[in-house]
């Protein structure tokens, strides 16, 4: 029997993957759940694991490739224990469904008198051809009116990835020919034309995007034109919450198995600050706000493929140990790859800590649709006046960002008053003050 593994159901608003490796050949052995081949999407790496055991027959769609949901990947024969070939046509339904191999039943039917209408629109300028436009790229053309041959193509094979259409509205510069576009000069100085040849160098090296860097770079340019974003500073003396570490850590690590760490201060600490101000925790949507009465935090995790935000679910009700677990969990499975899009997706506010990688100050850009970020981090000692003498203290700069249209000043600047002074004495977070 033939096992077809097609392209999952890939979260909210994700249609779209690009085949990034195959872990298994043609003929190679397969055992239940064991990995198959790794998708990219927009938010993820994941895995589609073998739902039967047997031998993998032929793969449907090469490495680079982009699929939409639903899409075939491979076929699997099984039982099989390896080195086999695809069934005939007639026991296997992709093969019977593809135009290239027609059945008998095909073979009998006259074919058409009149061509079939091309399913993409013909290139009309431009330098580069498009080749394929999968359903997704097709309905952002047609929805916008662009002319494909205007768009620099950057997925394989000279096809276009939604985040080239994505890129070219903003810029207005591929608008099909007897349409109004909106000036260059409003939106600044933007290309009229895809780049010119570059030369090779052997200094230089060239690599293509992936699909999560390319949507990082996205969403962070919406939230720049989106938002009317705004940041506000302040600081902190980390002085109490270093002493209260040192002196339960050994304690705390036995007892729940992990350590305790400076962000559940910083979670715990903007629960409530973000209970008393509401706003921050809001959303726009259209012409109206969203408050929400929950309490999803977003953690950004640095990763070498970029940064992830792994949410934590309602952090209001969970103690300390629960956010170090669940943090630490994400940070060793966002390193390998492991986080699921669930894991990712909501947040209704971000805390991200640059002073890890020794950041002094930082104005972090918002996790749209979210209304507000706060920024960690380097701890750095320096004279601070203490009535009326100067001590050295350990300070932390914080800074938060957030969007203007639905926090005023004084809220913003209240909020981070309030993570300032949960930290500066955390026995204010045993009490919920």
């Amino acid at each position: 029997m033939v096992t077809e593994v097609r392209v999952p159901v890939l979260g909210e608003s994700v249609s779209e993957a690009t085949v990034a490796n195959w872990r298994k050949q043609p003929g190679e052995a397969v055992a239940v759940d064991e990995p198959l081949v790794e998708l990219e999407t927009d938010k993820v790496t994941l895995e589609i694991n073998s739902p039967v055991a047997g031998a993998v027959a032929e793969i449907n769609a090469e490495a680079g490739a982009n699929v939409e949901v639903g899409a075939l990947l491979c076929t699997i024969v099984e039982g099989a224990t390896g080195s086999v070939r695809l069934p005939s046509a007639e026991a296997s339904p992709a093969k019977q469904s593809s135009p290239a191999q027609p059945s008998a039943t095909t073979a009998l039917t006259p074919a058409p008198t009149q061509p079939s209408p091309p399913t993409t629109p013909p290139p009309r300028s431009g330098t580069y051809a498009v080749k394929t436009l999968s359903p997704a790229v097709r309905k952002l053309i047609e929805d916008n009116n662009l002319d494909p041959a205007r768009i620099k193509p950057s997925g394989k094979g000279g096809r276009l990835t939604k985040p080239d259409v994505q890129a070219a509205i903003e810029a207005g510069t591929a608008k099909a020919y007897g349409t109004s576009a909106v000036a260059p000069s409003a939106l600044g100085p933007t290309p009229t034309a895809p780049l010119p040849p570059r030369a090779d160098d052997p200094r230089e090296e060239r690599v293509t995007m992936s699909r999560l860097r390319k949507a990082i770079a996205r969403r962070l340019k919406e939230a720049q034109n989106n938002a009317a974003m705004l940041t506000t500073f302040n600081e902190a003396d980390m002085g109490l919450v270093m002493q209260m570490r040192a002196e339960y850590r050994d304690a705390f690590e036995k007892k729940h198995g992990v350590r305790l760490g400076f962000m559940s201060f910083f979670v715990k600490a903007c629960v409530n600050a973000l209970k008393e101000l509401p706003a921050v925790n809001a959303e726009v949507y259209g012409d109206e706000i969203i408050y929400k009465n929950y309490y999803d935090i977003g953690v950004a995790v640095g990763t070498p493929q970029g940064l992830v935000v792994p949410v934590l679910r309602d952090a209001d009700v969970l103690g300390f140990a629960d956010v170090e677990k669940t943090i630490d969990d994400f940070g060793r499975r966002a390193r390998d790859g492991q986080l699921t899009l669930a894991e990712m997706s909501g947040g209704t506010f971000t805390i991200s800590n640059g002073g890890v990688y020794g950041s002094l100050m930082s104005s972090p850009i918002l996790n749209p649709p979210q209304s507000g970020i706060l920024g960690m981090h380097k701890i750095q000692p320096r004279p601070m006046a203490i009535g009326n003498k100067v001590e050295i203290r350990p300070m932390m700069y914080l800074a938060l960002s957030y969007d203007h249209r639905i926090v005023d000043g004084r809220e913003a600047v209240t909020f981070l008053v309030r993570v300032k002074e949960a930290i500066e004495d955390p026995r204010r977070l045993l009490i919920d003050m």
